[in-house]
């Protein structure tokens, strides 16, 4: 499927994996646009895309407020395809000792965000359009101190293959990213940060961390690739069997 002129939504395109995203489609010939709940960092993100030059455009949706989601798409109008990318940094930590009140503050950041803008799109979402959720590897990998994050995540992954059925023919699939170079990770100092990647590198059969490129990649195949529905696509450099 060729992806130019058609519509494309990303909530949370203002950063990292959803900011590449939008880069890569509107450079394919995608109508894009980037929504995020801070209009400065919005900003940010349309001059890095260079409006001027590729289709993209920009909002600012808090994806918290269901009445703000169902405004927000009926401004939108129809879309083909909708990506949702949002970012919780929130629960994690050794479950003996995990804040619960923290790992509620992550779900509420995205477990529910993604799940009020998944259903307030369906009225001008394509029918037969695509709809991507950005979930994360700690779903599916066995790491000491992820639980909270695994259940948060883990929570989206299960949904996939049910609301595949449920919303046919809406494709509906995930991505799993492991260990990628996003500014998620700039609450570490610097040392710290370079420090913990290398160690992720040595431990993956690829040898290196992921960038944003490496999934939205991955999501531009799922959005073009009208034969997939109800996946989880891992691209976690091979975390899950190292």
């Amino acid at each position: 499927m060729n992806i130019a002129k058609q519509r494309v939504v990303i909530i949370g395109g203002s950063s990292g994996i959803g900011l590449m995203t939008a880069r890569l489609l509107a450079e394919l010939g995608a109508s894009v646009t980037i929504a995020g709940r801070q209009q400065a960092r919005v900003d940010a993100a349309l001059a890095q895309l260079q409006v001027g030059q590729l289709d993209v455009s920009g909002a600012v949706v808090d994806a918290t407020s269901t009445e703000e989601l169902r405004d927000f798409f009926w401004q939108v109008g129809s879309l083909d395809h909708l990506v949702l990318s949002l970012s919780g940094g929130e629960g994690q930590g050794e479950f003996r000792t995990l804040d619960l009140a923290a790992l509620q503050r992550g779900f509420a950041a995205k477990f529910w965000p993604c799940v009020s803008a998944a259903q307030a799109s369906l009225h001008t979402l394509r029918a037969d359009g695509s709809l991507t959720f950005v979930t994360a590897a700690s779903a599916r990998t066995s790491l000491a101190g992820t639980a909270g994050l695994a259940a948060i995540n883990g929570a989206l992954n299960a949904m996939i293959s049910t609301l595949a059925l449920e919303l046919k023919p809406l494709r509906v699939n995930a991505v799993s990213p492991g260990v990628i170079r996003t500014a998620w990770w700039d609450k570490l100092p610097a040392e710290a940060r370079e420090s913990y990647f290398a160690q992720v590198a040595a431990s993956l059969p690829v040898q290196r961390v992921g960038e944003p490129e490496d999934v939205a990649q991955t999501i531009q195949m799922l959005l073009t690739n009208d034969f997939m529905t109800g996946c989880i696509i891992d691209c976690d450099g091979g975390a899950r069997i190292h």
